[in-house]
């Protein structure tokens, strides 16, 4: 009912406590509350291994796991794949109602995606400059889309959200040494028009109150650009004779970002009030570790371990400014989470089964912690602690091998790839069951269970 009040006292004019609350709980849990928001698998290859790939980082979806990583590419290259998504949110209110959920459909619209683009600078022209590799990625790391019945038990809570944030990095990688590599990226995290809304976006049912009709369509919506920078180190100790790593260490740093948001309060697609708060995103540390128990001409067979931490205290509260010029802090008390990937891949290098390619197999498994306290959890931004099941596989065309048995995988011409590979991931995302209780918003009181499955492609292209 506070919602209704709220948007009742903002058409009048005047802001009370309950007015400010409303417009925290409106404007902030779709958009930054849960580890829900954050989408790891960026890349089908890392996808197929868990996400455990940070002291891997052999292609050029390095510029997301592991930018030092770009160092292992010679010539040029480029990943480019989305991933479809769907599964289901289960609902019990306190007073016992059940309700279903979802992602925005039977498959998330639009998909995530990643694109990677990457080149040595002897392969654009500059061999005293062979030591840099140079890249641009662009990708989705942070939201997820959900929606809900329009008559579900907490539907003046929330009847569906979506947050289509991209992450735009150009990247720069440095060979120090055979050993040791650098890297560093910005992170221009931002919307745009063509994808999704091109807005941060909350809906929900107004209860009826001061004037607000029962039934109307609530509506918040915001956008705007933030910058943070990725900084890493690939060490590689150990090598064998062919000068391919044995083990690699990985390090990885993730700056938090600030991300102004600005837009609208609506009812019934009337404005109501300007609203606008900063979208804190966390900062991610990670240690990885790679060691290939066996690596020669006919096979490689990879395992890592990567630790994450991932500073949600950050978010210590979200500062709400109203169009009245008023600015109300607002706690959110998120703690700080691990996740924990495992995963391995077994590579066999120009079988004579299949000459003229690499075919992979992967596994993994993840483990991602809940940083959301009851008070602040959000049905609209599910955060429950997950564990994720891959597994995926990977075939890479060269020479004069054939893809799809019809286009040549290498040619003369500069302008032809040298080779072309392509990567599949499956993953099922289980989520342990959660109560809430005593949240701010009383409707959100409940149980909640969840799944989702996912799968991902990359294209790869060598030249």
């Amino acid at each position: 009912m506070f919602w209704s009040t709220a948007l009742g006292c903002l058409r009048q004019g005047s802001f009370s406590a309950g007015t400010i609350v409303a417009v925290v709980w409106l404007l902030c849990p779709a958009i930054v509350s849960a580890q829900a928001l954050r989408f790891q698998p960026q890349g089908a290859v890392a996808a197929g291994q868990g996400n455990a790939f940070a002291a891997q980082a052999d292609d050029a979806s390095a510029i997301h796991y592991n930018p030092a990583g770009l160092s292992q590419i010679h010539g040029m290259q480029g990943v480019f794949g989305i991933a479809l998504l769907g599964g289901s949110i289960k609902t019990k209110s306190i007073s016992g109602i059940d309700s279903r959920g979802d992602f925005g459909d039977s498959v998330a619209f639009p998909p995530p995606g990643h694109t990677y683009l990457a080149a040595n600078l002897e392969a654009l022209g500059a061999p005293r400059l062979s030591a840099v590799t140079i890249g641009l990625g662009l990708t989705t790391p942070f939201g997820l889309n959900t929606r809900y019945p329009v008559d579900g038990p907490f539907n003046t809570a929330v009847t569906s959200a979506t947050l289509p944030l991209i992450d735009i990095k150009p990247t720069i990688a440095y060979k120090i040494s055979e050993a040791l590599s650098v890297g560093v990226s910005a992170d221009i995290y931002t919307f745009a028009s063509f994808l999704g809304e091109g807005h941060v976006e909350q809906k929900q049912v107004s209860a009826g109150a001061l004037g607000i009709p029962v039934g109307a369509s609530v509506e918040l919506n915001g956008k705007g650009t933030g910058a943070g920078v990725t900084a890493s180190l690939l060490y590689m100790p150990v090598r064998n004779r062919a000068g391919k790593p044995i083990m690699s260490i990985g390090l990885v740093y993730h700056s938090q970002a600030v991300l102004p948001l600005s837009g609208s309060l609506l009812v019934n697609g009337a404005k109501v009030a300007d609203a606008s708060t900063d979208l804190v995103l966390p900062h991610i540390v990670t240690g990885a570790v790679a060691y290939w128990p066996v690596r020669n001409r006919e096979r490689e067979w990879k395992v890592e371990l990567d630790v994450e931490y991932v500073g949600w205290s950050s978010n210590k509260n979200l500062d709400v400014r109203l169009s009245n010029g008023a600015t109300i802090p607002q706690p959110q008390q998120w703690n700080d989470v691990p996740v924990i990937a495992l995963g391995t891949e077994h590579k066999w290098m120009n079988p004579q089964w299949l000459p003229h390619w690499e075919v992979a197999v992967r596994s993994g498994y993840t483990y991602t912690g809940d940083p959301v306290p009851d008070r602040t959890f959000s049905s609209g931004t599910i955060s429950l602690t997950a564990h994720t099941l891959s597994l995926g596989t990977g075939f890479l065309c060269k020479g004069a091998g054939r893809f799809f048995g019809v286009i040549p995988c290498s040619g003369e011409s500069a302008l032809w790839p040298k080779g072309i590979g392509l990567d599949l991931a499956y993953q099922e995302w289980f989520y342990e069951s959660r109560t809430v209780v005593g949240n701010v918003n009383p409707t959100v009181d409940g149980t909640y269970d969840a799944f989702v499955h996912l799968g991902t492609f990359s294209l790869r292209t060598l030249f």
